[in-house]
C-alpha cells in the first residue's frame, strides 16, 4: 500500500462544536495536522481583533481549517464518490488543499498584510513548496503532489471541479466560517441548512452545481453571508480595533526606519520593516508574539506608539462618526489641520475606514475579480445561473454596498486641559455633543 492510500489503524476524531465530529482516517491528513506549520494556526485567531467586540470570538484558523477539511471529506466521500462525473483519484488532493488552504495567514491576518504588503495566499504556497514539514509530508505522496496542492490554492489547477470545492461563491471555506464565526460570536445570522446544500451538490463537466431543488437553501446561505458581513465582519467597533492595530504597526515601522532605539527591540519584525521577509521569519510570528511586543511597547518613550499600544491592550478604542470621503473631503482637510493644532497627529488619530462587500455576482467577462457564478442543475439537465431563477438573489446580484466611518480618539478631545478651543471646534465639526 502506498503512502497516499495508507489508513490509520483506528479512525481519529476531533470533537467540534459546528460539525460535531471531524473524522480522520488518512495517514497523510493525520501527519499534516501534526506538522509545525499547521500547529502554528492554533495561535492565529480566525477573526483577528473581533474578540474585542464579541468576546467569544477566540477560535483559531486551526479550528476553521479542520472544519473545511471535514466538509470536503463529506462531499467527496459521501456525495461525489459514486458519481461517474467525479474523478475519485482527486480525493486526497481535495482533502489536503482544504486542510492547508489558510496555512499562510499571519497574525491578525488582513490588517498585518496591509501594513507590510504581504499576501497570505503567496505564503501558503511558499510553505507548501518550501523547506517545511508540510512539504516533506506532501512529497511522500509523490514528488509533484506539493505543486498540485499549491495549484489548487492558487486556482490554477487543471481540474476546475477541485478548485470550486475549495474556492467559489459557495465553497467549503465559506460554509465553515459562516457557521463557525456565528457560533463563536453568539449571533444567529450565519446559520443555514448546510446538510441540504451538501446533499444537492453535483459534479458536472468542469464545475460543481446545485440541484434546483436546493435553491432555497442556497438563498438562505447567501443571505446569511450578507448578514454576517455587515453585523460581524464589518462591525464598526471591530474596525476601530483594526485601525489601532494597523497604526501601531505603521508607527513601529516608521520609528524603525528613522533609527529609533526601542527599549524592547522588535527583532521579530526586522525583516517586515525592511521588506525582506523570509519564510522562517514569517512563520516565527504569531499573535502571541505580536501581543507580547504590544504589551512591552506600552512603556516605550515614543508617546504615539505607547498610547496606541495601551489603547489596544486595554481596549480604549477610537470612536467613530459616519463619513463620506467623496463628499466631505473639505471637512477632512479642516479636521487634519485642527488635529495638528491640538497636537494630535492626524496620521495616527484621524482615520477614514471603508468597508465594502458584494454578496453575490454573476460572471462579467473582462471585469476585475471575476466571480464564477453559482449554477443550478434543472430537472431536464440544463444548467442555469442562480440569479436567473431566484428573485431573492437577483435583487442583490452585482450590488456592492460600501460603508465609511471616520475614527478619532474622543477621550483626547474631551480632555480640555489643553487646546480647549481647538478641540471644541473639532467636536463641533464631528457633530459630537455628548461630553
Amino acid at each position: 500500500m502506498t503512502y497516499a492510500q495508507q489508513k490509520l489503524a483506528e479512525e481519529k476524531v476531533f470533537k467540534d462544536p459546528v460539525h460535531r465530529y471531524i473524522h480522520v482516517r488518512d495517514q497523510v491528513i493525520w501527519d499534516l495536522v501534526g506538522t509545525r506549520e499547521f500547529q502554528r494556526l492554533r495561535r492565529i485567531r480566525q477573526l483577528g481583533t473581533t474578540y474585542l467586540t464579541f468576546h467569544g470570538a477566540e477560535h483559531s484558523r486551526f479550528n476553521h481549517s479542520l472544519g473545511v477539511y471535514e466538509i470536503i471529506r463529506r462531499i467527496v466521500d459521501d456525495v461525489f464518490a459514486p458519481r461517474p462525473e467525479w474523478d475519485n483519484s482527486e480525493r486526497l488532493l481535495c482533502l489536503c488543499a482544504a486542510l492547508l488552504h489558510d496555512l499562510g495567514h499571519g497574525p491578525f491576518s488582513h490588517s498585518f498584510e496591509k501594513v507590510f504588503e504581504l499576501d497570505h495566499e503567496d505564503f501558503t504556497q511558499e510553505i507548501i513548496l518550501g523547506d517545511t514539514q508540510v512539504n516533506q509530508v506532501l512529497t511522500k505522496v509523490s514528488p509533484d503532489f506539493p505543486q498540485k496542492v499549491a495549484d489548487v490554492i492558487a486556482k490554477t489547477y487543471e481540474n476546475k471541479q477541485v478548485i470550486s470545492l475549495i474556492s467559489s461563491q459557495i465553497d467549503a471555506d465559506r460554509m465553515d466560517y459562516l457557521q463557525r464565526d456565528a457560533y463563536f460570536t453568539g449571533v444567529s445570522y450565519g446559520h443555514f441548512d448546510m446538510e441540504r446544500i451538501l446533499r444537492v451538490l453535483r459534479p458536472v463537466d468542469d464545475q460543481v452545481v446545485i440541484k434546483s431543488s436546493g435553491m432555497h437553501a442556497v438563498e438562505d446561505y447567501i443571505m446569511s453571508r450578507y448578514q454576517m458581513y455587515w453585523q460581524v465582519y464589518f462591525h464598526p467597533v471591530t474596525r476601530s480595533s483594526e485601525v489601532i492595530l494597523t497604526k501601531i504597526l505603521h508607527r513601529a515601522k516608521e520609528l524603525s526606519s528613522k533609527g529609533y532605539k526601542f527599549a524592547y527591540e522588535p527583532r521579530h519584525f526586522k525583516s517586515m520593516f525592511t521588506g525582506n521577509v523570509t519564510l522562517k521569519d514569517y512563520l516565527n510570528l504569531d499573535e502571541s508574539v505580536v501581543t507580547y511586543y504590544f504589551q512591552m511597547w506600552e512603556d516605550e518613550k515614543d508617546p504615539i506608539l505607547r498610547d496606541l499600544c495601551d489603547r489596544f491592550m486595554q481596549r480604549r478604542l477610537f470612536k467613530y462618526v459616519e463619513f463620506d470621503p467623496s463628499k466631505e473631503y473639505k471637512k477632512l482637510n479642516q479636521l487634519e489641520q485642527l488635529f495638528k493644532e491640538a497636537e494630535l497627529d492626524p496620521d495616527y488619530y484621524l482615520v477614514v475606514d471603508s468597508s465594502s462587500d458584494l454578496p453575490y455576482d454573476f460572471y462579467r467577462p473582462g471585469e476585475e475579480e471575476e466571480r464564477v457564478p453559482i449554477h443550478l442543475l434543472m430537472p431536464g439537465g440544463e444548467i442555469k445561473e442562480l440569479s436567473r431563477q431566484s428573485e431573492i438573489v437577483d435583487a442583490i446580484s452585482g450590488k456592492r454596498r460600501t460603508d465609511h466611518k471616520l475614527y478619532y480618539p474622543k477621550d483626547c478631545l474631551m480632555d480640555d486641559t489643553s487646546h480647549k478651543e481647538t478641540k471644541q471646534k473639532i467636536l463641533d465639526i464631528l457633530g459630537v455633543t455628548e461630553r
